[in-house]
C-alpha cells in the first residue's frame, strides 16, 4: 500500500510539474511600456510620460534576459510608437504569455502632489481614487478609429461603464495580486520608493489578457521632485531593478526555484525624442518583437531637461524682445483696420434681432485631443493648428484641445476634413456662449436661426 501511495504521488507530482511548465519551455514574459507615438501619456514640466515607461521598461527587460535564461521577454513596443490598447493585449494572448506587466506614470490634475508608487490588478475599483486612475489610462482608446465598436461602447469617462468589472471573475486574481504584492514590496526596499499600496481597477488593458497581469505606476510626473526622479538614471535603474526582483519573487511561487548571482552592471539605452513617432519614421517596426540584448538604463537626467527648457526660454523671450518695434507698427495699423471694422459691423447690428445675436453665441469647433494636463502654447502637438483652445471635463479633470472655430455646421464639417488629414478621429463640438452643448442643439438652434431670416426677407 504504500509503495501505491508514493506511486501515485510521485504521478501528481509529475502531472503538476507539466501543468506549471510554460509553453515551448520557456517562462514567456510580456512587458508594455504603456502609451507611446501621437500619445504622450501624463505630461510633467518637461517629460511625457510615454518616454518614462519606455525607458523602465527596456531596462527592466534588459534585466531579464541578462539573468533568467529560462524566461522570454517579449515588447509590446520597443520605440515611440502608439499600439492600441487591445493590440497591446492581442500580443500577449498570440505569444501564450504567462504573464503581462503594463508600466505606466502616474499623474494628479490642478497642480495636486503626490509621492509613491502603486501597482494595480484587475477588479471594481472601491475609491474614487483608483476609478479616476483607471479612466485617465483607459482615455487612450479616444485617440484609436472605431473605438466605440472595438471596446463594445465602453465609455472610459463614464463610471457606468466600469460596474461591468464588478461582475468580472478574473481566474488569475490571486497571481495577479501576488505580483502585484512582491513588486510593491520592492519599490520599497530597493528603490525607496514611498508604498501606495495594490489596488484593483476597471483597466481594459488587463481585462483582454488571459494570464496573471498587473499595471503598475512608477511614481507621479506631475510633482517636480517625481519627475526628476523618473528622468534620472539613477530612478530608472532602481525602478527597473525593483519590478525585476519583484518579478523574481513570484517567478519563485511559479518553479520553486531561487535565481541568484544576479548583475546589475548599468547600461544606456536612448530615450526616445518627444514627439517622435518611429513606426512612421522607419517602418521596420512591428509590435510584440523580441528587443535588442543590449538594451538598458537611459541617461536622461532631470538637470539636462531643465537645462533645455531654460535655454528654449531665453531663446523665445530675446525673439520676443526683437519683435517689440514691429509689433508695435502693426498694431498701430491693425487699430485703423478695427476702428473701420467697428463702423460697419455698427450698421449691421441696429438692423440685427435677438435670434441672430443668439447664433453669434453658437461656435463649432473640431477636437483633436485629450491631455491629463493643460499644454504650454508651443506644445508641438497643438503649435500647428490655427485656433486652439481647450475647455476641461469637469466629470474626469481630462483637458480636451479644439481649433477652427466655426460658426456654421456647413463651415465645420469642412474644418473636420481638413483636421482628419492629421488626425482621423477629430470631430465637431458645439458651444453657446463659449460652454459646451450637444451638436444636436446647437444645430437646431442654427436652423432656427436661418428660418427666422428667410421669414424677415
Amino acid at each position: 500500500m504504500t509503495s501505491k501511495r508514493f506511486c501515485i504521488i510521485s504521478a501528481l507530482a509529475f502531472v503538476l510539474s507539466l501543468i506549471q511548465a510554460p509553453a515551448y519551455g520557456k517562462f514567456i514574459l510580456v512587458i508594455d511600456a504603456g502609451h507611446g507615438g501621437n500619445d504622450a501619456g501624463a505630461i510633467g514640466t518637461y517629460s511625457y510620460e510615454k518616454n518614462i515607461n519606455l525607458n523602465v521598461a527596456l531596462a527592466f527587460g534588459a534585466l531579464v534576459e541578462k539573468n533568467c535564461s529560462d524566461v522570454k521577454v517579449i515588447y509590446t513596443r520597443k520605440t515611440d510608437v502608439f499600439i492600441p490598447l487591445q493590440e497591446r493585449a492581442a500580443i500577449a494572448n498570440r505569444n501564450k504569455a504567462d504573464l503581462f506587466i503594463s508600466v505606466h506614470t502616474n499623474a494628479l490634475p490642478g497642480g495636486k502632489i503626490a509621492v509613491g508608487s502603486e501597482t494595480y490588478a484587475l477588479g471594481m475599483a472601491r475609491s474614487a481614487e483608483n476609478l479616476d486612475v483607471a479612466k485617465r489610462e483607459n482615455s487612450v482608446i479616444l485617440i484609436e478609429q472605431n473605438y466605440k465598436e472595438k471596446y463594445a461602447g465602453f465609455d472610459p469617462s463614464s463610471s457606468e461603464s466600469y460596474i461591468i468589472f464588478e461582475f468580472m471573475q478574473d481566474q488569475h486574481i490571486k497571481q495577479s495580486i501576488s505580483l502585484a504584492r512582491s513588486i510593491q514590496k520592492r519599490y520599497v526596499s530597493v528603490a525607496s520608493r514611498p508604498d501606495k499600496g495594490v489596488h484593483q481597477a476597471g483597466f481594459l488593458v488587463l481585462r483582454e489578457t488571459s494570464m496573471p497581469s498587473v499595471l503598475t505606476e512608477l511614481g507621479f510626473i506631475t510633482t517636480p521632485e517625481e519627475e526628476a526622479f523618473l528622468n534620472s538614471s539613477s530612478g530608472v535603474q532602481k525602478l527597473s531593478r525593483a519590478i525585476f526582483e519583484g518579478f523574481l519573487d513570484y517567478l519563485q511561487t511559479v518553479d520553486g526555484r531561487i535565481r541568484q548571482n544576479i548583475e546589475y552592471t548599468p547600461e544606456t539605452v536612448a530615450a526616445p525624442k518627444a514627439g517622435q513617432d518611429k513606426e512612421q519614421s522607419s517602418g521596420t517596426e512591428k509590435a510584440g518583437e523580441d528587443i535588442d540584448k543590449n538594451s538598458a538604463v537611459p541617461d536622461t537626467t532631470a538637470s539636462k531637461a531643465e537645462k533645455a527648457e531654460k535655454k528654449a526660454t531665453a531663446t523665445k523671450s530675446a525673439d520676443t524682445a526683437a519683435a517689440t518695434p514691429r509689433r508695435a507698427k502693426e498694431s498701430s495699423v491693425d487699430n485703423k483696420k478695427t476702428e473701420q471694422k467697428k463702423q460697419t459691423e455698427t450698421t449691421k447690428e441696429t438692423s440685427s434681432k435677438s435670434n441672430s445675436r443668439q447664433k453669434a453665441n453658437i461656435e463649432y469647433r473640431i477636437q483633436f485631443l485629450t491631455s491629463t494636463t493643460q499644454l504650454k502654447k508651443d506644445d508641438p502637438r497643438i503649435a500647428s493648428y490655427k485656433g486652439v483652445s481647450f475647455y476641461q471635463d469637469k466629470a474626469n479633470g481630462l483637458y480636451k484641445y479644439t481649433c477652427l472655430p466655426r460658426h456654421t455646421y456647413k463651415e465645420a464639417l469642412a474644418a473636420q476634413k481638413e483636421v482628419r488629414e492629421k488626425i482621423k478621429d477629430a470631430f465637431i463640438v458645439s458651444f453657446k456662449g463659449g460652454h459646451r452643448i450637444e451638436l444636436s442643439e446647437a444645430r437646431q438652434i442654427e436652423n432656427g436661426t436661418n428660418q427666422d431670416k428667410k421669414q424677415e426677407r
